[in-house]
């Protein structure tokens, strides 16, 4: 083993006293149950082998013990992981067409509520309303390390569903179940440092997107005394981080990432840092895709730091841009018709094509202040539907953030020069004002911006349109 790993600890509080014994305990249950469903049967070995997985759900929706409950729930999701692709469709067709909702008997009830409208046929007809898959899928996290084999049944789904689209009421269903299931009461915050088990700091490494880690010395610098790292976690996942946000400690608004996670950077001193630099956010879990964790997430780590660092002034961002060169490739390049350039300038922007243009001197000269423009109007006027077009400005404005700065060249690594040129954006979390930007998201969709943003999104305003 690598001598940078942390030991890893035998008697972790979380999964070597919790999270595998309450594994063990509903093991033995079902064991047990399995028991007596083959005791019934005849055979403890061979019982419900062969049989089909349909009538195994349908047992589970019916049965009222315990132990074979939990039995059978384990049988059918250990046959679900043994599934191929095609077994799987199949599987997921099933719970769509065959563990759906009666369509003539929610008529017939919906009749007799709208006659009496009394509690005992709304209940009933509450009841007849949720597709029985949603009761199979709680029954089926019954099972030992149910709820991440159900977490990862949606993975699946998720991939699936591009092709198959009648599938997605079942998803709709594990979404909706999900919602409930992580719901931000049932998460614990933890601060993870160098002394967090190896177990969760190897999660880091490989849930880390934004800015890829290399290896177990670059994570190390990023856990250093002027570094800090939160994570959601579930008790059913308990070495599993739901989603984790890194921050530096900083004197000043940081504008670009390399003093940030550069390899030879220097610490600050924790005496002179007045600013908080999330500087990455990462959702781990792809079966919780559209389980948003984000927004609490940030808001409670800048409490637990007002806590520990009294001195902090400002709260801010250094986020990507991860949609403006899409954009501008959709809206502007392929739309020669379009207003927001110049004939002049669309020759110009092909100089882009020459993946080392930010290298020369004289391209970045001329066109820092044409791409500046854009994106500003990208992130300030451009829609998706009512929203913000870039899906990282939808998030940190829905959370009361204030769009503050943006920063040319910030990021020049590969994957943020194809993204968006090398911008990169501060969204500033003042204590003051999150309420009151929220609120005016939420309600009017009204992007707030710093006086500098404003104004530069203005001039990318054609002046017919102005």
């Amino acid at each position: 083993m690598n001598a940078m790993i942390p030991e890893k600890n035998a008697t972790h509080p979380r999964r070597g006293r919790f999270g595998y014994g309450v594994s063990s305990f509903l093991n033995s249950i079902a064991d047990a149950g399995l028991d007596l469903i083959g005791r019934k049967s005849g055979d403890a070995n061979t019982a419900g082998k062969h049989t089909d997985i349909e009538v195994e759900c349908n047992a589970l929706l019916s049965t009222l013990g315990e132990a074979s409950g939990t039995a059978i729930a384990r049988r059918v999701m250990d046959r679900y992981e043994a599934m191929d692709e095609a077994e799987q469709i199949a599987f997921f067709k099933l719970l769509r067409e065959r563990f759906h909702v009666d369509f003539e008997e929610i008529k017939q009830v919906a009749t007799e509520l709208g006659e009496k409208g009394d509690d005992a046929t709304l209940e009933r007809f509450l009841k007849i309303a949720e597709p029985r898959r949603q009761e199979l899928f709680r029954r089926l996290n019954m099972a030992p390390n149910g709820t991440q084999s159900l977490v990862d049944m949606r993975r699946v789904l998720l991939s699936l569903v591009r092709k198959h689209p009648e599938l997605k009421p079942v998803d709709s269903d594990l979404s909706h179940l999900f919602t409930s299931w992580f719901n931000r009461g049932f998460l614990t915050l933890r601060s993870i440092d160098w002394g967090t088990p190896a177990a969760v700091l190897e999660k880091l490494i490989e849930y880390e997107t934004v800015h890829e880690m290399r290896g177990w010395d670059d994570l190390r610098r990023r856990l250093a005394p002027d570094r800090r790292c939160f994570a959601f976690f579930h008790s059913a996942l308990p070495d599993d981080p739901l989603v984790f946000v890194e921050v530096a400690l900083v004197k000043g608004i940081s504008r670009d990432i390399d003093p940030i996670i550069g390899l030879d950077r220097d610490e600050t001193d924790l005496a002179e840092v007045d600013t908080a630099i999330f500087y990455s956010i990462n959702n781990c879990l792809e079966g919780l895709t559209g389980i948003s964790f984000g927004n609490f997430l940030i808001k409670q780590v800048v409490v637990e730091l007002a806590k520990e660092l009294p001195q902090l002034t400002t709260y801010s961002t250094l986020s990507p841009v991860p949609g403006f060169s899409r954009w501008m490739n959709n809206a502007i390049l392929a739309d020669e018709d379009s207003k927001l350039i110049s004939d002049d300038e669309r020759a110009l922007l092909t100089s882009l094509e020459n993946v080392d243009w930010h290298q020369d001197d004289a391209q970045r000269a001329t066109l820092q202040p044409l791409l500046t423009r854009l994106i500003a109007h990208y992130l300030v006027i451009a829609k998706r539907g009512k929203n913000p077009a870039d899906p990282v400005a939808r998030f940190h404005l829905r959370n009361g953030a204030r769009l503050d700065q943006i920063n040319w060249l910030g990021d020049t690594s590969d994957e943020r020069m194809k993204q968006s040129f090398g911008f990169l954006v501060n969204y500033v979390y003042d204590l003051g004002t999150i309420e009151k930007n929220h609120e005016t998201y939420v309600k009017d969709f009204q992007v707030v911006t710093s006086g500098k943003v404003g104004a530069l999104a203005k001039t990318s305003i054609p002046a017919d349109n102005a």
